[in-house]
């Protein structure tokens, strides 16, 4: 479904992508892991076309037609759906008045109603709290209704970024248990995330990020029984010394 091929991507003059290569399979979740500033965000924002005059270097491809260097709106119009870290829900707009802004550019009504009543379905607080104000919402609310809102496209795509962000862990695990019903309901998911454990138990794919660059790929199986991956990103303790950690990065790293 996404094809990313040899992405630079520079904010100013930071080099923040380094020749990143992936490919997303349609029907399918795949989590991108990484701690502060791999460069997990900027993967997204550059699909995207968030970031002016990006990539530098590289081509994306959605569904077998470059989108690099198309504007976000001709993004979003192919079928790609982003939900930002942090939410940023219309405040002062009603729940209902949010989801409804995300099937903006739609003109199917009966289509809308219809996934309207889904978006109710997936989360019924939301439906509690169809007229109040988005910014009176809680913190997982707000994420539910950025989830919904984006879903409201009737996207083939969607991208999230950092769902679980300041959510406690019983909210964590409804947001993700979510994540797998949309995807089970025919909707390819991106998932940044720093919560790896969680990500990789939802997820069917995974790429381990780094200043940067990919250094690591595979099945959520692989990376979770992988000793490098358990060390350094689920918390386990196992034998793997920081010189042998320096040692994997050098010998994992592909480009």
């Amino acid at each position: 479904m996404l094809k990313i091929n040899n992405v630079e991507t520079y904010y100013d003059l930071l080099y923040a992508l380094k020749g990143v290569s992936l490919e997303i399979a349609a029907g399918t979740i795949t989590a991108i892991l990484g701690n502060n500033g791999a460069g997990k965000s900027t993967v997204l924002k550059t699909v995207m076309g968030l970031i002016d005059d990006q990539p530098e270097k590289g081509t994306i491809e959605f569904l077998d037609r470059r989108i690099d260097g198309c504007d976000p709106e001709s993004i979003v119009r192919l079928g790609i759906s982003y939900v930002p870290e942090g939410r940023e829900v219309w405040e002062e707009l009603t729940v209902s008045e949010n989801l409804l802004m995300g099937a903006y550019i739609r003109r199917d009504r009966a289509g809308i109603k219809k996934d309207l009543d889904r978006m109710y379905a997936y989360f019924p607080v939301l439906k509690e709290r169809t007229g109040q104000l988005a910014g009176t919402l809680s913190g997982g609310e707000q994420q539910m209704l950025a989830i919904g809102r984006a879903l409201m496209n009737a996207p083939k795509l969607l991208l999230l970024d950092e769902p679980s962000l300041g959510l406690s862990p019983l909210l964590v695990k409804t947001i993700f248990g979510i994540i797998k019903t949309i995807r089970d309901d025919g909707v390819t998911v991106i998932l940044v995330e720093q919560n790896a454990r969680m990500a990789l138990q939802i997820a069917d794919f995974g790429y381990v990020m780094e200043n940067g660059r990919f250094v690591m790929k595979g099945t959520a199986r692989e990376l979770m029984e992988d000793k490098d991956v358990q060390e350094f990103y689920l918390g386990v303790k196992t034998d793997v010394s920081a010189k042998g950690y320096q040692r994997w990065k050098r010998k994992k790293r592909w480009r």
